[in-house]
């Protein structure tokens, strides 16, 4: 059970945070959180849909956590209870959505990788997912491109191509994960999930992140002053720390 009336919540990213990306969270790790809980909130935010989160964290991740937000807070659950979830459709509007996706795709198609796989652009309730790979393709496919990625910026270079195109039209373009990119509204980030926690009236928000540097999805939630942020390396590290403030 969640530490009641605890003045204090620790919100964490998902993937390379809580789990190795894409994959579940381990036994041991998510013992742990339950330890957790018993003494401060908890809670997790991620840029990927309900489904994944869910896939990740387990079917039962509303009740073993006091508060999930997939599509980073655009859809919200409490206290094991459905909130509430934007529409990035009707706040954008059908033209510029489509703009968006058709340059993506166009994008994409320019692009020479090792492989190339299925669903290259992935629509959720309040972003666009944008994978030069492709989402369906196997965890070697991930890793290699991954790989790649590191040494030739693929991502980065395709956002900073996004982002002067698409200039002046109230996008933001993040980086997080392994192969994928999210395309957002200016202020849907990580951040608008504290528009619903910090409602509760927390002394102390604590965030753990992998993804801490200028550009990547925990970046905005990191640095926010609503917020004491953690950049780990692992859920390793996410562990160690975790321990260190509250277990000693």
């Amino acid at each position: 059970m969640a530490a009641p009336g605890s003045s204090v919540l620790c919100l964490f990213d998902v993937d390379g945070t809580l789990t190795a990306p894409r994959q579940k969270i381990t036994a041991e790790m998510a013992d742990f959180l339950q330890k957790l809980r018993k003494k401060v909130r908890v809670g997790v935010v991620g840029g990927s849909d309900f489904d994944k989160v869910q896939e990740q964290l387990g079917d039962d991740v509303v009740e073993k956590f006091d508060y999930v937000f997939p599509e980073n807070g655009l859809v919200a659950y409490k206290d094991g209870k459905f909130l509430c979830k934007q529409s990035i459709q009707s706040h954008l509007g059908e033209d510029l959505l489509q703009d968006l996706i058709n340059y993506c795709l166009s994008y994409i198609a320019k692009i020479k990788l090792p492989k190339k796989r299925g669903t290259f652009i992935e629509f959720r309730n309040a972003m666009l997912n944008v994978s030069p790979v492709g989402r369906s393709c196997s965890q070697e496919e991930r890793i290699e491109f991954y790989e790649l990625d590191k040494r030739e910026h693929i991502r980065e270079k395709f956002v900073a191509d996004l982002q002067r195109e698409f200039a002046g039209k109230g996008l933001t373009f993040s980086i997080g994960g392994q192969i994928s990119f999210d395309v957002f509204p200016d202020g849907w980030d990580k951040t608008y999930c504290l528009g619903i926690a910090c409602n509760d009236g927390y002394k102390t928000i604590y965030f753990f992140g992998d993804k801490t540097m200028p550009g990547g999805n925990d970046y905005e939630i990191y640095t926010d002053s609503r917020t004491v942020g953690h950049s780990v390396t692992s859920p390793e590290d996410t562990r160690r720390i975790c321990e260190e403030l509250f277990f000693k």
